[in-house]
């Protein structure tokens, strides 16, 4: 079931959001400013094109000012857009698990500092 929702997920929304979020890193990452920032795009990229068979964890007291500045530039638009289209797809009974995928997205994109992705 997870190869199926990866390759569902990956067709309608994951390649879209992975290839935005790696040109972001990309972008973030020519300033010399932005790399912590373009690397956590690159992150967020690799759990955007194949979220299935993924956890997250977090620990967010390992890096408090880049999460800040995170969120307020970024990550609080993200994580409200994650979370209604996530809401929005839990409604139907077909997309309760891409909503959950979409509510692990949101986790890292509110504060992508101090996650861990790995596999399950």
């Amino acid at each position: 079931m997870k190869t199926i929702g990866n390759f569902i997920w990956f067709i309608t929304l994951g390649w879209i959001l992975g290839i935005l979020y790696f040109l972001l890193g990309v972008l973030l990452c020519v300033t010399l400013i932005g790399i912590p920032f373009g690397i956590a795009c690159f992150r967020v990229s690799k759990l955007a094109f194949l979220p299935f068979k993924k956890s997250v964890e977090t620990n967010y007291d390992s890096h408090p000012v880049l999460n800040v500045i995170w969120m307020v530039l970024l990550g609080a638009q993200e994580a409200v857009g994650c979370a209604i289209v996530g809401a929005l797809l839990c409604a139907t009974v077909i997309g309760i698990p891409f909503g959950l995928q979409l509510f692990k997205l949101m986790k890292v994109n509110a504060l992508p500092f101090g996650c861990e992705i790995t596999k399950e």
